[in-house]
């Protein structure tokens, strides 16, 4: 038997209220559309006896609002076999309740419809960067139903497709690992579509690309050192400087380091007694609640300027300028990697090539985290360093670091005796 509840989910004075569905032994829960106040939720809305007419109809007219939607995801639950009923379940019924005239047309069976569909769905759950991903592929399927003159449908996705779409990319000098990536996109937004009742092409589950294996671009302990000794650099270069080291040392992605401020440090007591001070925040993407302690270093930098974090910078400008620190550092040696290349001036067109670089043109905001992970590494158990990163598992953290299964075996050696 299923049951529905309400919640309020929010700190803010006034914020839409969550649905939770319970069925079995599960719980899952999505926002809706009605908005109100965390006074009139605790206070008002439960009450049986309002003096306020005003409030009283805003009552009636809530509970009312309520119970339809109630009713609604309860009468499409019973339509479901339970083990189809999860998350994105729930969200595609309550859009669709709010949305009676998409729900009562008919489906479309274009991949790019479905594609822009499933974004409308998850708007409010994908980071800016995650968008960007699948407006990149988007563009990428356009230009290849411009080549062949037709609309691409979800059935069309075969191994025709996979072969001629393959062969398009290459064309336009996408590196393999785009094309890879935009398959699995390709195959999400398929997915998506069967949910809404659409059936796919037998051969999906064989449109797929191996990704090759790309260098991964870390700072060492003596690049870092020698960031840290760096001096007279203009005032917004010891800026970007201080929150690459702190990126460093923290381990954070750029969404989240840009956000820390001082109210977010706290003291607590370690095991032997001694006082440490604990930067608490909640992730931008995986909405995990995290404490760390802090370095050394970031705490000079805190002192430094008076205990406050450098100001913030926006992700371009703050790529820009951390190339600029790692030139001034002299980080001139040359590693293999990836950059983007400009390979056509008219349309403009980027792409990213495989090659041997100076270093510092490699530096992106991503090396903070790589770099932490890099260092401690071997030293930390990879259970705290995968909760200080975000990784959801063991298997992504370690392919983020570029190991293999070789290189692990080659590094149980030293625990086997050999």
């Amino acid at each position: 038997m299923a049951s529905i509840n309400f919640l309020y989910r929010s700190t803010k004075d006034s914020s839409t209220l969550t649905l939770r569905l319970l069925f079995g032994n599960k719980q899952i829960g999505a926002r809706t559309k009605h908005l109100v106040s965390k006074e009139y939720w605790e206070k008002y809305h439960d009450a049986k006896r309002l003096k306020d007419a005003e409030l009283k109809r805003f009552q009636a007219r809530t509970r009312n609002e309520l119970h339809k939607l109630e009713n609604y995801v309860l009468n499409e639950f019973h339509k479901y076999p339970q083990e189809q009923v999860d998350k994105e379940w729930l969200k595609r019924t309550i859009y669709e309740y709010y949305n009676p005239q998409q729900q009562n047309s008919v489906v479309s069976h274009e991949l790019i419809k479905n594609l822009d569909s499933y974004l409308e769905l998850k708007r409010h759950d994908l980071q800016l960067s995650t968008k960007k991903k699948y407006r990149v592929v988007k563009q990428m399927l356009l230009r290849f139903e411009k080549e062949k003159g037709k609309k691409l449908l979800i059935t069309d996705i075969n191994l025709d497709f996979k072969k001629e779409f393959e062969a398009s990319c290459f064309e336009q000098q996408y590196s393999q690992n785009t094309i890879a990536k935009a398959f699995k996109i390709v195959k999400t937004i398929c997915r998506h579509a069967k949910k809404r009742g659409i059936q796919l092409n037998p051969e999906i589950d064989e449109v797929r690309l191996r990704e090759v294996s790309a260098e991964k671009v870390f700072l060492t302990p003596e690049d870092l050192a020698k960031i840290a000794s760096l001096d007279k650099v203009p005032e917004y270069l010891e800026n970007a400087r201080d929150w690459l080291l702190i990126s460093c040392y923290t381990g954070q992605r750029v969404s989240d380091f840009m956000r820390f401020n001082t109210s977010m440090i706290t003291q607590a007591t370690d095991r032997k007694g001694k006082k440490v001070q604990l930067l608490e925040f909640v992730q931008s993407k995986t909405k995990s609640p995290i404490a760390l302690p802090l370095d050394k270093v970031v705490l000079d930098i805190l002192n430094k300027r008076n205990g406050n974090f450098p100001r913030p910078i926006a992700d371009q400008v703050y790529n820009r300028f951390i190339k600029d620190v790692c030139l001034s550092a002299g980080l001139t040696y040359k590693i293999r990697g990836s950059k983007k290349i400009l390979v056509s001036k008219s349309p403009k067109r980027w792409r990213k090539e495989v090659g041997e670089f100076e270093k510092w043109e490699l530096v992106t905001s991503h090396i903070g985290r790589r770099s932490f992970a890099t260092m401690h590494y071997g030293k930390v158990p990879t259970s705290f360093l995968t909760h200080i990163t975000g990784h959801k598992t063991e298997e992504m953290f370690l392919k983020y670091m570029g190991k293999n299964k070789k290189d692990i075996a080659l590094e149980l050696v030293d625990y086997f005796q050999l």
